[in-house]
């Protein structure tokens, strides 16, 4: 039987390393880019076109699953992979961003937090047992501890709060996964670690999450405001301060230039809506930068997305050029979000590819300054 889960690393390149996550539903390349699911879809995309991109694992979202359809109705379908059709391994995430996200409609306290939910106004209690259990019902392979994490900037006070808080939540989400019985025997618990810009809260927050123990650790509370230059400030030592043996999942990130920037600084895991919401309002990301379909410019340019792109969008029988992309974006077809999604996620997929590659042959640091050059030569069409 396939191990429940096990990291090993392959090859390093500086603080850069490539491996593989062996789990019971399939391997996980990293570095590995997680397209999200919010709401058992990645949006605009079947599941085999995710597949058939690269991607070995898809993220799904706790919090939106259990106000529709449910976790309980998903449990009795059997499940979410077979909900969805997706037979490899799922990610979901604890509830604790929208702890964040939908601030206006939450209250928190030590219990948990509880939630208006935005669609029908219910109210809900989102602890770090009900977020256990709701992931166990989902099925997860990869469940995430409950947090809170707080947008940036926020005083210190309220940072370290937050921190202190997620860690003892962290505590029960490790003694509620544990209590799963079969699903805690064949998935993963991964740790969050918070402390916002601030390396002794960092630190200690490293501290008290390898006390628990996790099979894998995350970096959360950035991608919140903080901008590009104090996230890469905080991954310079954040991911020293977690276990050198377990991979490191950078949450919510994010751009291509931030992909390569974070995996020169030792992270393995992401996941970000951007490739599929950019993909639905008209953007493409290229090696030569993000492309606006809707830019006139695009109306009668018969050249693809990009000329270095292998996915089906850019080359094949089936490819399209920016002229009739154009053309889907602005007559509103929905082919042309389905389209530039693909491309987007088959684009995230290659970038991940070669980034593992250049580690496993020791030129990572030519390949993302050449790749970060390029990106960086043009401001978006």
């Amino acid at each position: 039987m396939p191990p429940r889960f096990q990291f090993t690393i392959h090859a390093r390149s500086g603080k850069a390393r490539t491996g593989t996550i062996a789990m019971r539903r399939g391997e996980i390349r990293t570095p590995a880019f997680m397209p999200v699911g919010t709401a058992a879809t990645v949006k605009a995309m079947r599941t085999s076109e995710v597949r058939a991109a690269g991607a070995d694992i898809i993220l799904g979202n706790t919090y939106h699953l259990m106000l529709r359809p449910t976790a309980e109705r998903i449990h009795r379908l059997g499940g979410l992979h077979r909900f969805m059709g997706w037979n490899r391994p799922i990610l979901t995430d604890s509830g604790g961003y929208q702890v964040m996200s939908l601030s206006s409609l939450t209250k928190r306290s030590e219990e948990g937090v509880t939630f208006a939910s935005h669609l029908d106004g219910s109210r809900h209690l989102m602890s770090p047992e009900r977020s256990m259990e709701i992931q166990r019902l989902l099925g997860s392979d990869i469940v995430m501890a409950f947090d809170e994490l707080v947008a940036l900037p926020a005083p210190r006070e309220q940072v370290a709060a937050a921190m202190e808080r997620s860690m003892r939540w962290a505590v029960r989400s490790r003694a509620a996964f544990d209590a799963g019985g079969e699903h805690a025997a064949g998935a993963a618990l991964f740790g969050i670690q918070q402390g916002g810009l601030d390396e002794r809260l960092r630190a200690e927050s490293a501290t008290a999450l390898r006390a628990i123990g996790f099979d894998g650790y995350a970096i959360g509370g950035l991608a919140v405001g903080e901008g590009q230059p104090a996230m890469f400030g905080v991954l310079d030592y954040a991911t020293d301060q977690l276990p050198e043996t377990a991979p490191r999942y950078l949450m919510g990130v994010g751009k291509p230039d931030d992909i390569v920037g974070a995996v020169v600084r030792g992270v393995d895991m992401f996941d970000c809506v951007l490739p599929t919401r950019s993909g639905r309002n008209g953007q493409a990301f290229t090696h030569d930068g993000p492309l606006n379909l809707r830019n006139a410019a695009h109306a009668e340019d018969l050249r693809p997305l990009d000329e270095d792109c292998r996915c089906p969008v850019c080359h094949g029988p089936d490819a399209a050029s920016r002229a009739y992309l154009h053309h889907l974006i602005k007559a509103g077809e929905m082919l042309g979000a389905m389209l530039l999604t693909q491309h987007n996620i088959g684009f995230y997929q290659q970038l991940m590819a070669g980034l593992r590659a250049a580690i496993a042959a020791g030129t990572l640091t030519d390949f993302a300054a050449g790749f970060l050059a390029r990106y960086n030569a043009r401001v978006t069409r």
